[in-house]
Parts: C-alpha cells; structure tokens; sequence
C-alpha cells in the first residue's frame, strides 16, 4: 500500500470531492479526482486507484436513487458509454493526454458559455437519441482514460432539466455501469496490482461518507440553485482541463 503521507494529504480531500459531486450534483466535480492524486503518483496509476472506489459509490449510489432515473434516455446512453470504453481501451495508450483534456475542456466551457449567452436555459430541450448516443459515446471514451466522462454527459443532459433527483439518479446508473465494464479494459491493460488495490480498499471508507454528503446537499437545494450550481461545476472542470491540456506533459 502506498505509505508517503503526501499522497493522503490530496487523496482524501479528492476521494470526498468525489462523492459529493456524485451524490449531489451529477459527479462534475469528480473530475478533479485523478489530477489531485496525479500531483504524487503518476496518472495511469491514479485512474487505476480511482477505479474500485467509483464502484463503491456508484453501488451506495444506486441505493441513495433506488428507482430514480430516467429509463428512455438510459436505453440509449448505455449503449454509447460502452462503444466508448471500446474506443478508449483501443487508443488509450496512444491517444495524447493533452489533446484528450483540451478538446473536453474546449467542449465544455463553450457549452456553458452558449447556455448563458443564449437562454437556451430557458428552453427544455427533449431526449434525442441521436445526441445521447454521441455524448455518452464520447463520456465513455473519455471517462476510461481520465475518469472524465461527466462533462460530456452534463452536456447532453443539463439541458433537458429533469426533475434533479432523476438527473443525479440517471447518471449514477450510467457510471455504474460504465464504470464496471471499465474493470476489463483496465485489467487488460495491466492498471491492476496489489499496491494499487490495497490503496483503493484503505481509501473506499470514505466513498460512502462523500456520497450522503452529496445528498444531503442535493435535498436542501432548490431546483433552480441545483442547476447553476451544476453548470458553474462544468465550467470549472472546462478550465481546469484547458489548463492541464496546455501545461501537463
């Protein structure tokens, strides 16, 4: 297990970010998860870590939202996710880190920005399946690389304003599910070792406590809060992953 107490010091706090975000506001916020461990270990080894404890909360998670999601739109985003880890499996070792974050951060702060410049806030856009089908494909590519598959999927499902339990309930079947298939490209790719995993079981204690703090909040905050709180989440991790495309190797 690893032992340099500097590792814990951005573990924990990242670990907690984590399940709050997932549990409260759709996992925006998580992204920031595998960049906080990556200023000790190296990020393949980081994602690896991140891996079973994403599983932990998705299970305490999918208690929490028991019967909350929306069913129409899964049917399609589950297909795209797993097309998406596929793809992410087969370029993950050639595919540049850099490039990856820049286009999502690009992706993501534009997104936000049109949101606002335009109103289309004001607007419920309807389930397309077309574009579920391309977002959750790029979430699931994305998400096995780097643990980033949220702002994609924010992207396509902020703007049909589901009622917020449904949204957060919708997206944590989602990564459930994305996030066990997951398990085969990493194991393939050789992620996996004891060090790793009895790192991840030391850190898991805390997956359930980030995720009733992502509840909690989540019930004390009005709708129309939920949703700025969500989109200024999206537009942080958008320049936070301009920012790491630009200066990480």
């Amino acid at each position: 297990m690893i032992t340099d107490p500097w590792f814990y010091a951005a573990a924990i706090p990242a670990v907690l970010l984590v399940g709050i975000a997932k549990g409260g506001f759709g996992s925006g916020a998580g992204i920031f998860a595998t960049p906080l461990m990556a200023l000790t270990i190296p990020i393949p080894q980081a994602a690896a870590i991140m891996l079973p404890i994403l599983i932990v909360m998705d299970a305490v998670g999918l208690w929490a939202y028991r019967g909350k999601f929306h069913r129409e739109n899964l049917r399609v985003l589950l297909v795209g996710g797993v097309l998406g880890i596929a793809l992410g499996a087969l370029t993950f070792r050639y595919l540049p880190d850099a490039s990856t974050r820049l286009v999502l951060g690009a992706i993501s702060v534009g997104f936000v920005l049109h949101y606002y410049a335009f109103r289309v806030g004001e607007r419920v856009a309807s389930p397309s399946p077309s574009k579920g089908f391309f977002w959750s494909t790029v979430s699931g590519l994305t998400s096995t690389i780097a643990h980033a598959g949220g702002p994609p999927l924010s992207i396509y499902l902020l703007p049909l304003r589901l009622e917020k339990s449904i949204l957060v309930g919708t997206t944590i079947v989602f990564f459930a599910v994305i996030n066990l298939v997951k398990l085969i490209p990493y194991a393939w790719l050789e992620l996996f070792d004891g060090r790793n995993l009895s790192t991840s079981a030391a850190l898991a204690p805390l997956a359930p406590i980030g995720i009733f703090m992502g509840y909690q909040m989540m019930r004390r905050v009005n709708e129309v809060l939920f949703y700025r709180i969500c989109y200024a989440l999206l537009f942080v991790v958008g320049l936070r992953l301009l920012w790491e495309g630009f200066t990480v190797p």
